[in-house]
C-alpha cells in the first residue's frame, strides 16, 4: 500500500534491515503496489522546487511480501545462462547462418562493445520474455536491430533499441513529441516490441514467420504467402522470395544464437552479466534536469542517460514521462539527496516565440550563443521559427545556459512544440509549418485546437517554415511541463524495479 509521511522517516523506512534497494525489491519474490500516476491537468504547473512542504508529500510504495526471502551471501547467477535456458526457436541452417557466424567470431570487439551495452538492459528484457512465455532468443534481437544503442536511427526512421519506424510505434502507443520519443524508452519499447512480435507469431503460426515480419512488416511476409501460395510452392520461411536485408535477418539472430550458446566454439569470450535486477523506476510529479538527477544519484549523466533515452531536452518533462529509471545501486542515494536538496529541480522554463521576438535576442537576455539556443530545442542551424512555436530556454540566474548539456538525443526528424492561438485551423498552421493537414492531425490524435493547448509538429531540414496569421499570442515564459497540482507536489514516487 502507498503511504504518505516525512521525507526523513520514509527514506529511512526503505534502508532499515535491508542491504540495498535492489535487493528490498527483487522482483521475483515480491509484488509491488505502484502508485497511481499524477492527475493530468491544463493549467500552468507550478515553479519547480524541493520546499519542505513540497517533500513532506514525498510517497513511497510499500512492498508486499509474496513469502520469506531465504537468506543466502551467494552472488547472482549469470544472465546468460538463463538466457540459453530459454531457447525455444527452431535452429536455422545455411550458408547465411555460417557467413554471420564468421562476421561476429572475426569481430570479438564488437560483440563486446554489443554485450557491454546490453548488461542494463538484458535483465528486464529476459523477465519480461519469461513472464509472457515467449522465448529467450528474442532477448538478443536488439542485437541484430541496434547493436543495443538506444539512441540508434536508421535512414527509414526507425529509433530505439527495437528499432520502431514513427507510424508502428504509434500503433503500439510509443508516443513521440518534442519532448520524448518514447521509441527509445527502454520500458515502454520493450513492452511494445514484445507485443508487436506476439502479434506477429499469432498471425503466422512460425517465428521465423514472424521475426522476418518484424523487418519487412507483415502486409509483406503475406503477399510472399499469397504469390507462393498460388503458384502452389512453399510458404515456410525458407521458400518465401524476400528483399536481402530480410533473407539476411533471422541467419543473423540465429548466429549470435550459435555464439551465444556455445561462445568458446567461436573463440568469443562473453562476460557474465549478473541474473540480477540492473534499474528501478522513481515515478515523478515535477519536472528534474538530467544533469541535477545524475548528480542527486551521484552517477555520470551519460550513464543515467543511457537508462533515460527517450527525453529529447535537457530536461525531465514529468507530464509527458514520469518515469525516471535509475541503477538499482543509485536510488538510495537519489533519495537521500533529493531529500536534502531544496533549490529548485529545473533550471529551464517554457516561452512562446511571439511576433516581434527573434532568436538572437532571446539567445542574449538569457546569456547563451543562438547556436545553443537552437541545438537545446532541436531547430536545425538554418531553420526558422514560427509565432507560437515553443522554446525551451533557461530560467534567469542559473547556470543552465552555460553548463554542459546531457547527450540527449538528436535526429535528422526534429519535433516542434506549438501553442494554438485564437483562430487558428489545422489548415493554418499546417501552411506554417510545410507539413500536410493529414500529418498534422495524425501527430495530434485527439487535439481540438483550443487556444493556448499544445501541438507536436514534425520537421525535416528541407521544410521550409512560413509566418502563420497574425493573432495574439502569450510570451510569458512558465516552467517546462510538470503537471500541476492544487496543492504543492510531491517530487518524486519510488516505484518498483524492472520485473
Amino acid at each position: 500500500m502507498a503511504v504518505a509521511c516525512g521525507t526523513r522517516w520514509l527514506v529511512a523506512a526503505l534502508l532499515v534491515g535491508v542491504p540495498s534497494l535492489a535487493s528490498a525489491v527483487d522482483p521475483l519474490l515480491h509484488d509491488v503496489v505502484a502508485p497511481e500516476p499524477p492527475p493530468a491537468v491544463s493549467t500552468p504547473p507550478a515553479p519547480v522546487g524541493a520546499s519542505e512542504d513540497d517533500l513532506i508529500d514525498l510517497e513511497v510504495s510499500e512492498i508486499r511480501d509474496l513469502g520469506p526471502k531465504p537468506p543466502s551471501a551467494e552472488p547472482p547467477g549469470d544472465l546468460w545462462q538463463r538466457i540459453r535456458s530459454g531457447f525455444a526457436i527452431a535452429d536455422l541452417d545455411g550458408s547465411l547462418v555460417l557467413q554471420q557466424q564468421k562476421f561476429y567470431a572475426q569481430r570479438p570487439e564488437q560483440i563486446q562493445r554489443i554485450v557491454d551495452r546490453s548488461r542494463r538492459y538484458l535483465f528486464h528484457i529476459v523477465a519480461e520474455l519469461e513472464r509472457r512465455g515467449l522465448p529467450t532468443e528474442l532477448a538478443l534481437l536488439p542485437m541484430v536491430e541496434s547493436a543495443y544503442n538506444p539512441m540508434a536511427y536508421s535512414r527509414a526512421h526507425a529509433s530505439g533499441l527495437w528499432q520502431f519506424i514513427p507510424s508502428t510505434g504509434r500503433n503500439y502507443n510509443l508516443g513521440q513529441n518534442w519532448w520524448f520519443d518514447a521509441r527509445r524508452d527502454v520500458l515502454a519499447s520493450t513492452s511494445a516490441a514484445l507485443d508487436y512480435l506476439q502479434s506477429l507469431h499469432d498471425m503466422f503460426g512460425d517465428w521465423h514467420l514472424a521475426l522476418a515480419a518484424y523487418n519487412m512488416g507483415e502486409n509483406g511476409v503475406q503477399r510472399a504467402i499469397d504469390r507462393n501460395r498460388a503458384k502452389k510452392r512453399g510458404t515456410d520461411y525458407s521458400s518465401l522470395p524476400m528483399p536481402k536485408e530480410t533473407r539476411r535477418y533471422v541467419p543473423t539472430l540465429q548466429a549470435l544464437k550459435n555464439i551465444v550458446a556455445n561462445p568458446a566454439a567461436f573463440g568469443v569470450e562473453l562476460d557474465p552479466i549478473p541474473d540480477a535486477p540492473y534499474f528501478v523506476t522513481v515515478t515523478l510529479t515535477r519536472d528534474i534536469d538530467l544533469g541535477l538527477a545524475a548528480k542527486l544519484a551521484e552517477m555520470p549523466v551519460e550513464e543515467l542517460v543511457a537508462l533515460n533515452p527517450g527525453h529529447n531536452r535537457p530536461v525531465v518533462a514529468a507530464a509527458h514521462a514520469p518515469q525516471l529509471v535509475l541503477p538499482s545501486d543509485r536510488a538510495e542515494a537519489f533519495l537521500q539527496n533529493l531529500e536534502r536538496h531544496e533549490a529548485p529541480l529545473s533550471s529551464w522554463q517554457t516561452y512562446t516565440f511571439k511576433a516581434g521576438d527573434k532568436l538572437e535576442k532571446l539567445a542574449a537576455e538569457h546569456g547563451m550563443s543562438v547556436e545553443r539556443l537552437k541545438a537545446i530545442n532541436g531547430l536545425p542551424p538554418k531553420g526558422n521559427i514560427v509565432i507560437g512555436q515553443q522554446l525551451l530556454l533557461p530560467q534567469k540566474g542559473t547556470a543552465a545556459a552555460s553548463e554542459p548539456l546531457p547527450p540527449v538525443f538528436s535526429s535528422p526528424a526534429r519535433f516542434a512544440a506549438y501553442a494554438v492561438r485564437p483562430g487558428d485551423t489545422w489548415a493554418k498552421i499546417a501552411a506554417a509549418f510545410g507539413v500536410r493537414v493529414d500529418e498534422l492531425r495524425r501527430w495530434n490524435d485527439g487535439a481540438e485546437l483550443l487556444a493556448g493547448e499544445s501541438l507536436v509538429i514534425q520537421l525535416t531540414p528541407k521544410r521550409t517554415v512560413r509566418k502563420p496569421a497574425k493573432g495574439p499570442a502569450s510570451s510569458a515564459p512558465r516552467p517546462s511541463a510538470a503537471s500541476p497540482s492544487p496543492r504543492p507536489a510531491a517530487p518524486a514516487t519510488v516505484a518498483r524495479p524492472s520485473p
